[in-house]
């Protein structure tokens, strides 16, 4: 603000009326350049992080300190200052924030000038900066005279405070700022709003093109034009849906160092810096060891243990569904192998830390490593890494056995027993003795038997929990140097607790599958160790980022981060062909639709790779949330508290919604109960700052856990009960919710409904990998029970159009999209036939290839090609990821989709329930080759339509190309419109054709038979539709 020295007299630093001793408050959300100044970097207190379209409200206010020095010190108004030399114009600073610069008259021209020229007079050597070599001017402007600047190196002893009796001394400059967790990167308005005005021209394009096609109908084929019509209205709706949510991408990064900074370093709160962190519950399900090898999973288990995370915080489960013998060893063995795995990685940094990952990388594994032992090291662990797999695979074999020994001990006892019985005479009947499973100790095995029998088999069995490795000291333990073993000297060799849980299972009960057994282990879990944070993997995805526990712990720990319910990272897949022929790696979806979700209300949950507040998933409401009212959710208001209110009337709900009354019953387990309130204030925020809502004090969690007692374990034992739902809410407000073979999206919507949020977390190097299906049929059931369970989603009280108001707009219209997309399918394989028919006809869709109807074909080609360039730009994917993904959207649309549809039809109307096809884990038979998978041909019913498909397009191509040519009035235009059409479909058909070819064109029998029946149908479909003309 220019001022003068006559000008009314403005607050500064050393007035009466602010002669405080420190800086303002809100300076302390800041930080400091190198150049000196403190950024603040203060946002408003009631801001919503949901990042809706004003993106330059994420920091409102940004402004610049100045910090006092002799060019700009601190001063009464009017006051000159002594030391001078320049003789220029004094400056002063105003005390609050947002302060700037007083800006000289043109009487200091001079005095400037000689600023200009005593650059020549200074040491230039130290004013060069040490990488570029260019001259420094901030440093010079800070430090040409060595005694003053924030940040320097030296500071004057005698002079503690800035200029003359500022009153502002050194420890305001020194104590350190409030720095955020997390940023939230906006995608650059160069991009983003070309993108924004290429979907209004393209929507309106579609608006203008369907009432032109409205309002031209073919008279010479009404039927033909009616079907293209609607199938072109509803693909502009089904776009416009897939669309509107990703008006808003973002990007978001971390600040690790912060984290560190806030919860693992010494304080008066604190002073043996011990983590401050909140515990992690990290949960891995499985269920058939056929379908998901053991040796995947054990190597899921051992990235978790080595996770860089306080190990006394760490807790990790898994919930073996199928109780099998098989998964309990090798967890056993898992736990043995991770006592000099996990030291190993922490030793030499390891990454990834899955182990059969990491001996798999074709790089050099002495990249930045320097101790000189890692040789020796590595050469050792893969040494004990190979026997463990032996030991792995030699599992059943080595059950198998055992349990034979015990059986004919058993027999031998048995019939000893009975020959004792007859009086030393063998019995004449032969004595049958149940062949038991046994474990190592010599004791039945509790879950399934090899020898299924009642209590032992799938469906029925006792409940198992087994803790395999004990909860760790608080402090470090230092490992020794050992002959037999590693060096691990000042390496600590602590492992996190790692627990066995397979719940109870009774004939007669509903076990929900995967949403019942995440259930069991929440409950389990919180009677166990209780971490207010839950990590859910698939045991076929391991950690590849071994920070990503703390990654995602920034989002939860930053301002604002107690509105959050989950964090959802990306997935990444490994195995996937160099040519990712079904679109396997799903980057469109990952990086582009949850990119842009996030900034929203929040990506959806999609299974696996998300970490949960713990309080979210017992159906609780945010601490602060809003409603949206109007048409478009426009009207943006504060949401009532309803967990304040007063619960006066069980018969009344609390509010309008169901999703909106708060749960009530959990069980009788007064000890989970309990666990409720412990886990929400643990999860809070660290309250560091005045600003920060609902936050913990400094310190709170440095107390070690407890050690777990018999007492404890057997409540945990009875919360995994088959029973223990009876009469809860579990699976309908609480947890994992029931119903749907898609709990993950029903869950995650629960929870977007109530007024949480949720946070999209891309890191540098991707936090999770796994494995996903390459051969064609297993890709194919995949997407079927996805879409079979958004069909289930559109016809359930889940339907986005009862959601409650607290939803945003745009976050309904991606809900809706996720209900909805199956049913495109029926308009999808409608169209891909009207090509076809078109040729076989010898009629098109229009009355003729005329300029409107070209022009606005080329408009809305152009437009889409437009957008796909921008989206690639914004979301980082590659063009032949987008055609993959374009590619697989028909195939997936015409097959799986279609019976998706059918299914849930089926189930609403004639109460028929749908099984799905367990996603397999395991790799092809041919070990030499790792895409072997790909080329395996099995046949399946989702393979008619597609197939169908092709056939008929292809032989409508030969009808209608021959009809032509030897025509005597030949119909070009509708002869290249229909071609151009029907060579569309075929190539989005044609990784599907190459996937029915197999490997080397060994083509199963199925498909020739059914590609020859289709053939002939056709053709005598169009010989009697058009029989020849017997006079020509």
């Amino acid at each position: 603000m220019a001022t003068s020295n006559n000008s009314p007299k403005k607050p500064s630093l050393n007035s009466s009326s602010s002669s405080v001793s420190r800086p303002p408050q809100a300076v302390k959300f800041g930080r400091r350049t190198s150049s000196g100044r403190v950024l603040s970097l203060s946002r408003d207190d009631d801001m919503d992080l949901s990042g809706d379209f004003s993106g330059n409200n994420d920091y409102a206010n940004y402004t610049v300190l100045m910090p006092p020095t002799p060019d700009n010190q601190p001063m009464e108004s009017g006051a000159a200052v002594d030391n001078k030399a320049d003789g220029g114009e004094q400056y002063g600073v105003p005390t609050r924030v947002g302060m700037t610069r007083r800006v000289g008259s043109d009487q200091e021209g001079g005095g400037m000038e000689e600023k200009r020229m005593s650059v020549m007079q200074s040491n230039k050597s130290i004013l060069l900066r040490s990488q570029t070599g260019d001259f420094d001017h901030n440093r010079w402007l800070f430090e040409t005279k060595g005694t003053y600047g924030i940040g320097n190196a030296f500071w004057s002893k005698d002079d503690e405070q800035y200029g003359n009796k500022s009153g502002v001394s050194l420890s305001d400059f020194l104590d350190k700022p409030w720095k955020p967790l997390t940023r939230k990167v906006q995608i650059p308005a160069g991009i983003l709003s070309p993108y924004r005005l290429l979907v209004v021209i393209r929507l309106v394009g579609l608006i203008l093109f369907i009432a032109w096609r409205i309002r031209n109908p073919n008279r010479d084929a009404m039927w033909l034009w009616a079907m293209s019509t609607v199938c072109e209205t509803w693909f502009a709706f089904s776009w416009l849906l897939d669309q509107l949510p990703k008006l808003n991408p973002i990007n978001r990064s971390t600040d690790l160092a912060a984290l560190h900074d806030k919860f693992e370093q010494p304080s008066p709160s604190n002073p043996h810096a011990r983590s401050d962190l909140p515990g992690v519950d990290v949960f891995v399900s499985t269920a058939d060891p056929d379908k998901e090898p053991p040796l995947v999973t054990a190597n899921t288990i051992l990235s978790i243990l080595a996770v860089e995370y306080p190990v006394e915080k760490l807790s990790c489960y898994i919930s073996d569904d199928g109780a099998a013998i098989l998964n309990f060893e090798a967890m056993a063995e898992a736990v043995n192998f991770a006592e000099v795995w996990v030291p190993f990685c922490r030793k030499h940094n390891i990454e990834p830390r899955n182990p059969d990952s990491y001996f798999s990388l074709k790089t050099d594994p002495t990249k930045n490593k320097k101790r000189p032992d890692f040789v020796k090291d590595r050469r050792w662990i893969k040494r004990e890494y190979d026997e463990f797999k032996v030991r792995i695979n030699g599992l059943p074999e080595v059950i198998r056995r055992r349990c034979e020994t015990h059986n004919n001990n058993e027999e031998m006892k048995e019939k000893k027993l009975a020959t004792e019985k007859n009086g030393g005479e063998p019995p004449a009947e032969p004595v049958k003795v149940v062949k038991a499973t046994w474990m190592a100790d010599g004791t039945h095995w509790p879950g399934t038997w090899f020898n299924p029998i009642a209590d032992h088999f799938k469906g029925d069995h006792a409940g198992i929990l087994q803790v395999m490795s004990k909860v760790p000291p608080p402090d470090p333990v230092m490992g020794h140097p050992d002959d037999k073993v590693l060096d691990f000297t000042g390496v600590d060799i602590r492992i996190p607790m790692f627990a066995y849980v397979s719940r109870e299972k009774r004939p007669g009960f509903d076990h929900n599958k995967k949403a019942g057994a995440m259930n069991a282990m929440v409950r389990a879990s919180a009677i166990l160790s209780n971490g207010p944070f839950i990590l859910n993997l698939d045991c076929d995805h391991y950690v590849y980022n071994s920070m990503a526990v703390r990654e995602g712990m920034c989002f939860m720990m930053d301002r604002g981060g107690d509105r959050v319910c989950y964090i959802q990272f990306p997935q990444r897949f490994e195995g996937i062909d160099p040519s990712d022929r079904y679109a396997n790696h799903n980057t469109v979806f990952f990086d582009g639709n949850m990119r842009a979700l996030d900034g929203l209300q929040g990506p959806v949950y999609v299974g696996t790779g998300c970490m949960f507040r713990r309080y979210a998933l017992y159906g609780f409401h945010p601490p602060r949330s809003y409603e949206y009212s109007g048409m478009f959710g426009q009207k943006k208001t504060k949401a009532p508290n309803l967990q304040d209110s007063q619960e006066d009337s069980e018969t009344e709900p609390l509010s309008g919604h169901p999703d909106l009354d708060l749960p009530k019953k959990f069980g009788n387990s007064s000890m989970f109960t309990e666990s409720i309130a412990v886990a929400e204030f643990q999860g809070r925020p660290l309250a560091d700052h005045m600003s920060v809502q609902n936050g913990r004090p400094p310190g709170a969690l440095i107390a070690p856990r407890l050690p777990l007692d018999a007492q404890t374990v057997a409540e945990a034992v009875a919360v995994i009960s088959c029973w223990y739902e009876d009469k809860t809410e579990w699976g309908d407000r609480i947890g994992w919710i029931y119903g749907s073979v898609t709990e993950d999206v029903v869950t995650g919507y629960r929870m977007h409904n109530r007024g949480w949020r949720s946070i999209y977390c891309i890191t540098k190097r991707d936090a999770f990998r796994g494995t996903a299906p390459i051969n064609l049929t297993d890709r194919l059931h995949q997407v079927l029970r996805w879409a079979t369970g958004s069909v289930e989603i559109f016809f359930s009280r889940n339907n986005v159009l009862l959601a409650s108001p607290r939803l945003k707009f745009l976050q309904r219209i991606a809900y809706l999209n996720v209900g909805i997309y199956p049913f495109t399918s029926i308009f999808l394989v409608v169209y891909c036939f009207l090509p076809a028919i078109s040729l076989l006809t010898g009629q098109f869709i229009v009355q003729s290839l005329n300029t409107a109807f070209l022009c606005y074909l080329l408009i809305i080609t152009t437009t889409l090609a437009l957008l796909a360039l921008l989206e690639v730009k914004w979301s980082g994917i590659g063009l032949e990821e987008w055609w993959r993904n374009e590619q697989f959207w028909v195939i997936g649309g015409s097959s799986a989709h279609l019976a998706a549809v059918l299914q849930g039809v089926l189930k609403v109307l004639a109460g028929i329930e749908i099984s799905f096809t367990l996603t397999s884990k395991s790799a092809a038979e041919d070990e030499e080759d790792i895409f072997a998978d790909l080329y395996v041909i099995k046949w399946t019913s989702l393979f008619i339509m597609p197939l169908t498909i092709i056939v008929v397009n292809i032989v409508a191509l030969v009808i209608g190309i021959s009809r032509t040519v030897y025509s005597v009035l030949p119909q070009w235009n509708k002869l290249v419109g229909g071609s151009f059409f029907s060579f569309w479909v075929l190539s989005h058909m044609y990784p599907f054709a190459k996937g029915l070819m197999g490997r080397r064109g060994r083509m199963p029998t199925i498909v020739y038979v059914w590609t020859g029946l289709i053939s002939i149908t056709v053709s005598l479909l169009w010989i009697s539709v058009s029989p020849p003309d017997d006079g020509k």
